[in-house]
């Protein structure tokens, strides 16, 4: 059996924060504001991680109110959840992803990108893709004001026993 899942995420940029997407950080004038360290892609991820094994979203099982997630690292959070849908007896294939802002720009880091989410997920970086898009000056992200990431995944049932998110 393989199931389809879908996961999105947004946050507003703000100056003195660290830009991160998928553990990765690029250097920029903002960085994404948000409870965790507010890495977008990762936290889309999780969700089309959790959408697709019918395990709940992020905001459920780690609620943006609670202390205990302040400041969290985001790649540890998308292990977690890897970690339940293995459990669950699921397995990652594939990742196609969309990063949205206008800077900095995602291609120079794409492959790092790439790599860091491979490497958690544990799955081969050629099973990983991340695109960059621009808000072409158009609305919140447009101006320079957020950063908007949109994840798709495909998983595949496994043996209970089997091997996943290593």
């Amino acid at each position: 059996m393989i199931k389809i899942g879908l996961g999105w995420d947004l946050h507003r940029l703000a100056p003195g924060r660290r830009f991160l997407l998928g553990g990765v950080e690029i250097p920029s004038e903002k960085g994404e504001y948000g409870h965790s360290d507010g890495d977008v892609l990762s936290h889309a991820i999780a969700d089309a991680v959790l959408g697709a094994a019918a395990l709940g979203d992020i905001g459920e099982l780690f609620p943006p109110g609670d202390p205990a997630f302040k400041d969290a690292d985001s790649l540890s959070l998308l292990k977690n959840v890897c970690e339940k849908a293995c459990a669950s007896g699921w397995r990652i294939v594939n990742l196609d992803c969309v990063v949205v802002c206008e800077k900095p720009k995602v291609l120079p880091w794409r492959d790092r990108i790439r790599a860091s989410l491979a490497k958690v997920l544990d799955i081969p970086v050629e099973s990983v893709f991340v695109k960059g898009k621009t808000g072409e000056g158009l609305g919140e992200i447009g101006a320079g004001n957020a950063v908007e990431a949109t994840a798709a995944v495909l998983l595949e049932r496994i043996n209970k026993e089997g091997s996943c998110c290593g």
